[in-house]
């Protein structure tokens, strides 16, 4: 069991973006990780999983590292959808469980979600990737946005962050694996609100953790609240995929599911949508 940690957002903003190198996906920053690769040594990688990472030429080290340092394809279909159905954060609560970069919840925060927190399997990414991102795309967004509709192309080292940093007033940040997290969240002494919607992609590659995700919804999302979740119909090597999972939570009884988008380019990729079952 890996300990749930809060990360604490730093009094100095600027300090989130030192020495970062950012690129653009869909309109948002996010870290250069080839960047982070050669320059996250020492104290800013206690974990050390990006050594491991590289040096194994793997993206997942199940334990220690579960994929939080790539963004991963069905992050932007799942961006996608939200565009093309119309999804409405505003005044929602909203986790966005397996971050990574963090550009689901990021995307809520833009449709002026009234909170959103943050959560990853590691540390290092929370602090070395997440953290970075959310600060890149949302405390400076009124300079970037002017930049991008005179047609400049982003800066790869973002502005400092000068202005009134209101927007991280509504977001938290959490490492450790997601039962431990769940009972940080729910035993804290901070007022917690269940959330209206939890964001998660590609987090069922692996069927061993299905049980943990499964209650991990059940405990943090509201009664009438919903999941979107996206993932590729199967998971070669690890086993896991979209149907074996609507399958698994089906048998518990809990939550209905709906597949609402298929998409068949490359690998076949789903979005799934959860609800309690006794849910308005």
């Amino acid at each position: 069991m890996k300990a749930a940690k809060e990360h604490i957002i730093p009094g100095d903003l600027n300090k989130v973006l030192e020495n970062k190198v950012m690129e653009t996906a869909l309109d948002l920053y996010h870290v250069k990780v080839s960047v982070l690769e050669t320059s996250c040594l020492g104290d800013a990688d206690s974990e050390g999983i990006v050594s491991k990472s590289v040096s194994s030429h793997s993206d997942l080290i199940p334990g220690v590292y579960e994929g939080g340092l790539k963004i991963w394809e069905c992050t932007f279909d799942l961006m996608d959808y939200f565009s093309e159905a119309e999804i409405q954060f505003t005044n929602k609560t909203v986790l966005d469980l397996g971050c990574g970069a963090g550009l689901l919840g990021i995307v809520a925060l833009k449709g002026k979600a009234e909170r959103v927190h943050f959560q990853d399997y590691n540390s290092t990414v929370i602090e070395e990737i997440t953290l970075p991102n959310v600060v890149a795309n949302c405390v400076n967004e009124g300079t970037t946005g002017k930049d991008r509709k005179a047609g400049k192309p982003p800066a790869k080292r973002p502005k400092k962050a000068e202005s009134s940093p209101d927007v991280l007033s509504k977001c938290r940040f959490f490492s450790g694996e997601w039962s431990e997290v769940s009972q940080l969240l729910l035993s804290s002494n901070k007022p917690f609100l269940k959330y209206d919607i939890i964001l998660t992609s590609e987090t069922i590659y692996n069927p061993n953790y299905y049980s943990a995700l499964h209650d991990t919804l059940a405990q943090l999302l509201h009664k009438n609240g919903c999941v979107y979740l996206a993932s590729k119909v199967h998971y070669f090597g690890v086993g896991g995929g979209i149907y074996l999972f609507q399958k698994f939570i089906e048998e518990r009884n809990v939550f209905r599911t709906n597949i609402i988008k298929t998409i068949d380019q490359g690998l076949q990729r789903c979005i799934m949508e959860m609800a309690f079952k006794d849910s308005s």
